[in-house]
Order: C-alpha cells, then structure tokens, then sequence
C-alpha cells in the first residue's frame, strides 16, 4: 500500500504542552531519519517531503517528517519567543531518539545546521538543501539591499496567500514551473495556507522579531561541525544563492556539495529521485 497523509500522520504533546502534528514510516527501530521543512507558506513536513519519504523509509530508515510549531497541523507560535533548536530537542525526547540524520530544506537546513553545532553528539549525519544561514545570507551573497527576490514573493504570499501570489511562489521555487507550478499544486498550497490564518497572521507579526528564523546559528560554530555532511542546492535558486552551500562547503570539514543543474529551490521535489538516491547512498555508506 503506498503512503498518503493519513496513513503516515502522527500526534505528539511536547512537555511544554505544544502539539506536533509528524508524519512517519519505515521500521521504528530503524536508524531515525528527520526531514525539515522549509518556511515557505502552506508548508508542512508532507507537503515538503512527500516524494521522498516512502523512498528513505524503503531503504531501511525510519523516517520522521514534522510540521515544525508556526506551520501545518502543529500549534501555532509568536516568533518573539521561540527557539527552533529546543522544539526539535523536545520533539527527539518525546519520541525516544536520541540521536538522529537531520536532513533540512532552507529554513529547515538552518534548524539543522544549528542543531548539529549545538549538540553534535545526537546527530549522525547532515544534509542540507538550498540552505539558509539566516538573516545576513543576502548581504554575503548578494547584492546587500534586502531580501532575495525568491523572499520577497514568500512574504507577498504570506500576507495575502491567494491563488495568483502562490502561483508566483511556487513559479519561483522551482525551475521546471510547466511542470511544478500547476493549478492543482497552486491550489492545494494556497488552500493550506488559508487554512491555517494564526499561522500567516504571526509569521507576518514575527517579520520584526526575525521570522522565521529567530535564532540565528553562530557562524563561527559552524567550523566544529564533525560529522558527515551532504550539502545539495540547485543552481538556479533564486531564493537563497548556492554561494551559501560554497561557503558551507569551505566550512565544514567532512563535507561534499552536489549542484544540480535546471533546479530551483526545491531540490527534494524537482528532482526527488536523485535526490533519494543521494541521500540514501550517503547515509549508508557516509
């Protein structure tokens, strides 16, 4: 029977009393493989992943995909005070993992950047995607007057999530749009979005706190960052540039980069299998 969100959708009350709605699938007494999500609006630990979950858990992993608090099916947030790092550690604990492959997209690489220099003994291995390096990437990698292009169609999303924004969002995701920026896919993000108005309405709030990424990873930490890491942009991401991936590349010492060609910023869907394969060859052998 192939996986759908209902059949992989779990609950989980943190001791903090914040709900975690998680997807999962594979042997739970395989090796813990956690998928986070990026930040864009409408995302969930499903909608980001759902071409790659089945594959990883087929592989032998038991894998582990959550709608992060401020996102999806989870409890909503203020930006002012929270930490991504301590939901992600209560998130581990409440499911009895001590340690973990982190494998994050955008916001959900920066989560797990952070986590790996804070607490490098409960992480196995790394892998990024169209990483983030929080507030400042722009001005490393780019021309220094603001947000990316790819950012400022988010935000536009996020304050008014109607079907044309998220066309443009989706459209500037990826590379391929004719195939990824379809009605249906437009539709069934901007429907998500909608749904959840506390979600948009403190995302927008949070934009003055650092949203979404409140806590920013110290950069200098990043070096001490030991264990294996794959690092995977697309070439054509207009969101946040591959000069980020080049720069972790130069900073992180067990680590190897692929770029792909005719890729947005969404890695993990534009090119899922390869992207699978990837990822399974290098936690396996890694």
């Amino acid at each position: 029977m192939s996986l759908t969100r209902k059949s992989t959708a779990r609950d989980v009350t943190l001791p903090s009393g914040t709900h975690i709605r998680y997807y999962e699938a594979g042997d739970p007494g395989a090796t813990p493989v956690v998928l986070l999500h990026g930040s864009g609006p409408g995302a969930t630990g499903w909608s980001n992943f759902s071409g790659n979950i089945g594959p990883i858990a087929d592989a032998g992993f038991r894998v582990i995909a959550p709608d992060m608090p401020g996102w999806g099916d989870s409890d909503p947030i203020s930006f002012a005070d929270t930490d991504p790092d301590i939901d992600l550690v209560a998130l581990l604990d409440a499911l009895g993992i001590e340690r973990a492959a982190l494998v994050g997209n955008s916001m959900g690489a920066h989560t797990a950047i952070r986590f790996a220099t804070l607490h490098p003994e409960r992480v196995t291995h790394l892998v990024t995607m169209g990483a983030s390096l929080g507030r400042g990437t722009a001005s490393l990698f780019g021309p220094g007057d603001g947000p990316s292009e790819g950012l400022k169609v988010l935000v536009k999303a996020y304050r008014d999530p109607s079907p044309e924004n998220m066309k443009a969002l989706v459209e500037i995701m990826t590379f391929d749009k004719e195939r990824f920026a379809t009605p249906e896919l437009v539709q069934a993000r901007s429907e998500a979005a909608s749904a959840r108005p506390d979600h948009l309405r403190n995302y927008v709030e949070g934009l003055a706190h650092g949203a979404p990424i409140p806590v920013k990873v110290d950069r200098e930490k990043i070096p001490g960052i030991q264990v294996p890491t794959l690092l995977i942009h697309g070439k054509d991401d207009r969101v946040l540039h591959f000069e980020v991936t080049l720069w972790l590349l130069a900073n992180i010492p067990n680590s190897r980069a692929v770029l792909l060609n005719r890729c947005g910023h969404w890695a993990m869907i534009e090119h899922a299998e390869e992207f699978n394969r990837l990822v399974v060859d290098f936690l396996a052998h890694a």
